[in-house]
């Protein structure tokens, strides 16, 4: 074959050209023969040309891992043969330049993880095989036998193999989405020293979050791989349009200050592999940002939508890119309108406590959550979709629910039963912080504190007379703010308040007031709304007659409260 002088200038474009063909080749269904000469005219290009994707191209070189991964797990022998050797291959070769593959390692491990997050046709005894093959191929190669190869490559199957083992509980889970993502968040917390798996398995997590349509959950994993990449990035150079680090995402949620706990382990993308991929780059946060406002804007979070783009414009005004700026400042203003016009008709989802109690639930005995359910979710909806779940699991003759929001005394439980509790509970604010949570959207965003109530009487029934109905009021805190990244989060604490009987109510006194507040003050007037709200505040008639002073009280604020509902309804009607 001819070779002209422009051919041989050319020859790296050329070769690169011909490893991307061989590259959409290997991601499409061929045949066993056509996959046998493929991977081993690849293998030659490795051999000739390594500085291709060790020194160039770390792009081409993590595709090509993530194929051969692929075919690794392959059903049919041959073809995982040949992609084993050329896998083990691509290993040696990156071990050579620098008696390390660490790029190799990091990108068959972040390959690994995005195949085990997105494949549904992935075979994990054949994975399993073709490891035990590279492992054999470290072993028996003679002419790396005085080097830290085996061992290295030891380390990685070993890794490997975890990355498996906790992709098998995964799939046990597949039809449980709350704890299908506990260990994705698991997996991912597990990397919090290796930003670039990490980063793929948030965004594995922004996947399976976006295909339930729990479009604020995926929001908050791109926002948390925004601030992850910016950690890098205010290590790598010093640029004042761009964001200082997770701190400048704090506005958005303060549950993204976790991610700076990676700065002191990230090293420069030539320091053993890490942080490699495209998106620890200048394009690869805008690129993620820009994602988070589509999700925030789906999910109708605007305000969102509004401190993403305070991070996006600076980038974009120390670029001169005008067309791109005329682009998010038009989306603003169509953020703004929306919030003008649909403030108080978002619905930003719905809260339940659920607890779990009995030794068949193993790892779930005895802990607490609050779960996030899509909006106007109903207690028996919830409750028939985790008895159903639960039930198929251990058995409908297992499972329990727990009807009513009172202590669970552990003592009167049955051995071989499996108890849920579950109870709607709504945000709770202080005073002080209410003052500054003004509008729909600040109710219902950043949410930590929950409450509900429970009541009952010193007899022990739930519901008795007036003057002898008690309250327990009941705050939980969770670990993180909703939104987050999951969809239900721990309880860590939990304070209890009884109300005595004119405590009580006092307070349902003082809960209607402030719904009649709420109703006249509406703009525009709401007639049918605040009708509905003066017919509810009018007290129940008790006929009889109680020396108890609480209750003679309250029956005297009661009939007063009435009397100005009467008022109010002759005024506005």
């Amino acid at each position: 074959m001819l070779q002209t002088p422009g051919l041989m200038e050319n020859k790296d474009g050329v070769v690169g050209s011909l490893l991307q063909v061989l590259l959409h080749s290997l991601s499409c269904n061929q045949s066993s023969q056509f996959l046998q000469n493929c991977l081993a005219t690849q293998r030659a290009i490795v051999c000739k040309f390594p500085e291709l994707l060790f020194e160039e191209e770390t792009e081409q070189c993590a595709d090509l891992c993530l194929r051969l991964l692929r075919h690794c797990s392959a059903g049919v022998e041959s073809t995982r043969a040949q992609a084993s050797a050329s896998l083990y291959l691509l290993m040696r070769q990156n071990f050579e330049i620098g008696n390390n593959f660490a790029r190799v390692k990091m990108q068959v491990t972040m390959s690994l993880a995005s195949l085990v997050g997105t494949s549904e046709s992935m075979s994990e005894e054949s994975l399993r095989r073709s490891l035990c093959t590279i492992l054999a191929y470290s072993e028996l190669d003679s002419n790396m036998q005085g080097s830290s190869l085996h061992q290295q490559v030891k380390e990685l199957v070993v890794n490997l193999h975890t990355i498996l083992s906790d992709t098998v509980r995964m799939k046990s889970y597949k039809r449980d989405p709350e704890m299908l993502v506990d260990l994705m968040y698991r997996i991912a917390k597990g990397y919090q020293t290796s930003p670039d798996l990490r980063l793929t398995w948030l965004q594995n997590m922004a996947r399976k979050h976006a295909e339930r349509d729990n479009h604020a959950e995926a929001a908050h994993c791109m926002v948390h791989g925004a601030a992850l990449v910016s950690e890098y990035l205010a290590m790598l150079e010093d640029k004042t349009y761009l964001p200082v680090g997770s701190v400048s995402f704090e506005r958005i949620s303060g549950n993204v200050i976790e991610e700076s706990a990676v700065s002191d382990d990230i090293l420069s993308p030539d320091e053993e592999g890490i942080c490699s991929g495209s998106f620890f780059s200048e394009t690869g946060l805008v690129g993620l940002l820009e994602q988070a406002a589509n999700l925030f804007s789906m999910a109708q979070m605007f305000e969102a939508v509004n401190e993403v783009y305070k991070i996006l414009i600076p980038i974009h005004e120390a670029h001169r890119d005008i067309k791109k700026l005329a682009t998010l400042h038009g989306k603003l203003q169509q953020a703004f309108e929306k919030i003008s016009m649909q403030d108080t008709k978002r619905m930003f989802g719905t809260y339940f406590r659920v607890a779990f109690y009995g030794e068949k639930f193993e790892g779930l005995d005895g802990h607490e959550f609050v779960y996030k359910e899509p909006s106007i979710t109903k207690l028996p909806e919830i409750s028939h979709r985790l008895e159903a779940f639960y039930g198929l699991r251990l058995g409908n003759a297992v499972v329990k629910v727990i009807k009513d929001s009172s202590s669970v005394d552990h003592s009167k439980l049955e051995a071989d039963k499996a108890y849920i509790q579950i109870t709607f509970v709504e945000p709770f604010f202080e005073r002080y912080e209410a003052k500054d949570r003004r509008t729909h959207f600040d109710k219902s965003y950043n949410l930590r504190r929950f409450m509900f109530d429970t009541p009952f009487t010193l007899d022990g029934r739930p519901h008795g007379e007036l003057n002898k109905q008690f309250k327990r009021k009941t705050v939980l805190t969770t670990s993180h703010a909703f939104p987050y990244v999951k969809t239900r989060i721990n309880v860590v604490h939990k304070e209890e308040n009884v109300l005595s009987p004119i405590e009580v109510a006092i307070e349902d006194m003082q809960n209607k007031t402030q719904e009649l507040v709420f109703a006249t003050n509406r703009d525009p007037p709401d007639p049918k709304r605040l009708q509905m709200v003066l017919q509810g505040s009018i007290g129940t008639t008790v006929n009889q007659v109680c020396l108890n002073n609480e209750y003679t009280m309250y029956l005297a604020l009661n009939q007063y409260i009435s009397k100005w509902n009467g008022y109010f309804f002759y005024f506005f009607f």
